[in-house]
């Protein structure tokens, strides 16, 4: 991961860190989301495969 991107995931871990408790979880729920099918569309394309 270049080093820009490790800052753009520090830096919202950061700003979900400051949410309400309320709204923490969702949003924590919601990155991982987002990180594993950025991690499932990098292996399909190391495998051949062509992303969606």
């Amino acid at each position: 991961m270049p080093d820009h991107a490790d800052d753009a995931l520090v830096s919202r871990v950061r700003l979900i860190e400051d949410q309400p408790l309320e709204t923490r979880a969702a949003s924590f729920a919601a990155l991982h989301d987002e990180l594993q099918q950025a991690l499932e569309q990098a292996d399909a394309v190391g495998r051949g495969g062509q992303r969606p």
